[in-house]
């Protein structure tokens, strides 16, 4: 039974990794060819930005509003922040270090034409353009994800104080919170067919020019990211909940972490990472 459990547990990593490796193999093969299957994945990209939006607003929104303790919600978005600032130190720190040891750009000269105008901007008003929209449409579209996750944390806030009143809502966002969750899961089966095509197309198509030109810079880059996930997302992983979290971790990190390294867009990973957060146990305010 243990070893059911293990092999279950591993199962759907283990056909993800596979689904890679049979898409390098195949872009190997096909060479500049693989941007045929391109739009294999690019259909599980489009699926995923889809579904990022409403997805996030109900996770979000519903998350808020079933909160019982406000003390708890502050502790947990500041804990957030702390977590975000602190990790993101530590892997620019390690970047900068390699970067002074081996400078991936050493002999190389780039002629550059004049650079156009930059907008005169103030740093408020970069915030407020991030953090808002001019208009609710604009609101639910995957460019305005810092404006709807501030949406969604005012309109969860405003139905835990509207309280008893407004249960018919709470639960229709909750419902909503299911649902999509449901669609993440049905959009998942058909990620190995997507990452499968998206790493034939990284393979075949851009690992010649990754191997040539700025094969210096992937020389220092992917060595010490690969090392930096495997190191110091264990021990994050330790740090947040000793054994039983590590377990969690890496049995549910792989899909979000392939979907980010495949397609170079943390926003993609999102739903991935959504449903991945579940399976592994967090808290749903979390």
């Amino acid at each position: 039974m243990p070893l059911f459990k293990l092999v279950r547990s591993y199962a759907s990593a283990a056909v993800l990794l596979g689904a890679v490796v049979l898409g390098s193999l195949l872009g190997l093969w096909l060479g500049p060819d693989a941007v045929a299957v391109k739009p294999l994945g690019d259909l599980l990209i489009n699926l995923l930005f889809t579904a990022v939006v409403p997805l996030v607003f109900f996770s979000i929104a519903s998350a808020v509003a079933r909160a019982s303790d406000a003390r708890r919600f502050g502790r947990v978005m500041f804990a957030m922040l702390g977590v975000f600032v602190a990790t993101g130190i530590v892997a620019s720190v390690l970047m900068a270090v390699g970067v002074s040891i081996f400078p991936p750009a050493a002999g190389l000269k780039v002629e550059f034409g004049a650079a156009p105008p930059a907008e005169s901007t103030d740093l408020l008003q970069q915030i407020v353009n991030a953090l808002s929209v001019p208009d609710f449409v604009v609101l639910f579209s995957k460019k305005s994800l810092l404006a709807l996750i501030l949406f969604a944390v005012l309109v969860g806030m405003g139905t835990r104080m509207v309280g008893e009143k407004c249960r018919a809502f709470c639960e229709l966002l909750e419902s909503g919170n299911q649902v999509m969750l449901k669609v993440i899961g049905l959009i998942m089966f058909y990620a190995p067919v997507g990452l499968a095509a998206y790493f034939a197309w990284l393979v075949g198509v851009l690992g010649p020019d990754l191997l040539g030109a700025y094969a210096r810079a992937m020389a220092l880059y992917y060595p010490i990211a690969f090392a930096y996930f495997f190191a110091a997302f264990t021990f994050y992983a330790w740090l947040a909940g000793r054994g039983p979290a590590v377990r969690a971790f890496w049995r549910n990190i792989p899909l979000p972490a392939l979907t980010a390294f495949s397609t170079g867009s943390s926003m993609a990973a999102n739903p991935a990472n959504l449903a991945a957060s579940q399976n592994a146990g967090l808290p749903k305010d979390v």
